[in-house]
């Protein structure tokens, strides 16, 4: 007999929001930060300038999850644990759909505690569907996310990585990444294999590789031997690119905590119908083990995706535009920065949303040697900068979150890393609720 929901046995929300993920999400006892420098409660004082990595919970997000944990509680005496867990997971999953457009799509939506878990997910259903070695083709780890490689690599797959960016920063032409992961695949089919190509939309500083055009042409050459993953974690995109990749058929990988600003550790993996049903994909474990702590994660972002959905499209388009404007020219005009060049952000689908305006603004941070001429900051240097902008130092200035620092080649020799500044769908909510009143 399952056990049922004691709503006193219930953790504090607090508690709750940092559970059923791993260590990234523990928190420091000394600091009460976790590993992204976020604490499981909102941080009103704080400018979150880092969805590219993680936010705070929000005051909506942290209402909604307070309320969904107020309502577990209330329904303990009426079913178990793991009925009350499926029922709520269902309904996040079907305002997931509705809110992308899929409600009547054939869409299979399958939930994960982070984007790793996802590609682990896929990476398996892929060479479970096959008797041929599995060959995996991706963009560098550095521009995803920790651990995604180790996650692809499921019966001795053959995991290739191909880098985005060169030994200065600089992004790779599109022609030359594509014609590498071109031929990486192709090499691949001819072997015997199964191929995963993994295409990033966006990479930590804000580039989509490779090109979509790159990757429609392998898949109408090679459909029979060819899985696309969309790792689209940062879930910058509008409903109709999205729905544009499933249509093409390719898998889709969400997460809930990045553009949304929801709290870390909530992921989702979408499939096109026919793909789903040929992988004969198994539910995944965060579908059948009860995680309280994903469940309100998952509620808090979708808090954050309500409020960012009431904005009017204008609104949306006038305000990020302006927002891009406002920080390349500040980027390019002072000697103590230098802004990282970020391709178009073209995919091909046709659709026009706002998702084709910048919104990651990777950049590189300078200083002044004795002689005055600008000197980069090594990787060490900008990694205490970025630890220092959110501490509180009284009155001498302001307390800033940035994106973590992404490890991007060498300037003069010295080895550099790149902060990111980013505009995230909560910022856009709370100033179109400002102007409301």
């Amino acid at each position: 007999m399952q056990r049922k929901v004691n709503g006193a046995s219930l953790p504090p929300i607090r508690q709750l929001l940092v559970c059923g993920g791993d260590a990234r999400i523990a928190l420091d006892p000394q600091s009460g930060l976790n590993k992204y420098a976020c604490r499981p409660y909102p941080d009103a004082s704080l400018l979150a300038f880092g969805s590219s990595t993680a936010s705070v919970i929000s005051p909506a997000g942290f209402a909604a999850a307070e309320a969904l944990r107020e309502r577990l509680s209330q329904e303990s005496g009426t079913a178990s644990r793991a009925v009350i867990y499926a029922r709520e997971l269902q309904r996040i999953r079907l305002e997931l759909l509705a809110a992308f457009g899929l409600a009547d799509a054939g869409v299979t939506l399958e939930f994960a505690t982070s984007g790793t878990d996802v590609h682990t997910l896929v990476a398996r259903s892929v060479a479970n569907s096959t008797d041929r070695p599995l060959s995996v083709v991706m963009v560098a780890e550095s521009e995803t996310g920790s651990g995604v490689a180790a996650a692809l690599q499921v019966k001795n797959a053959q995991v290739w990585s191909v880098p985005l960016r060169l030994a200065d920063g600089m992004p790779r032409p599109l022609a030359d990444l594509d014609a590498e992961v071109a031929g990486r695949v192709e090499r691949a089919v001819r072997s015997g294999a199964r191929v995963l190509l993994v295409m990033v939309d966006q990479s930590k500083t804000g580039l989509i590789a490779p090109s979509a055009d790159c990757v429609v042409g392998l898949h109408q050459r090679h459909a029979d031997r060819l899985d696309v993953l969309v790792d689209a974690c940062q879930l910058r995109l509008a409903p109709p690119t999205l729905r544009a990749y499933l249509q093409r058929g390719f898998m889709v990988a969400v997460t809930g905590s990045k553009f949304l600003t929801g709290p870390s550790f909530s992921a989702a993996l979408l499939l096109p119908e026919q793909v789903a049903q040929r992988l004969n994909l198994r539910p995944h474990e965060a579908s059948m083990t009860v995680n309280f702590g994903l469940l309100l994660r998952w509620e808090a972002a979708l808090a954050e995706n309500r409020r960012f959905n009431a904005v009017p499209q204008t609104v949306i388009f006038d305000f990020m535009q302006a927002f891009a404007q406002a920080i390349t020219d500040r980027l390019n005009n002072d000697p103590c920065f230098e802004p990282l060049n970020v391709h178009p952000l073209a995919r091909g689908s046709g659709a026009q949303g706002w998702d084709q305006i910048q919104t990651i603004f990777p950049l590189l941070l300078y200083r002044a040697d004795c002689a005055g001429a600008r000197v980069p900051l090594n990787r060490a240097e900008t990694q205490q900068i970025y630890q220092q902008l959110p501490v509180d130092i009284g009155e001498a200035g302001l307390r800033c979150q940035l994106g973590q620092p992404v490890a991007c080649g060498t300037r003069d020799g010295i080895a550099v890393s790149a902060l990111r500044l980013c505009l995230g769908a909560r910022l856009i909510s709370d100033a179109f609720a400002a102007k409301q009143g």
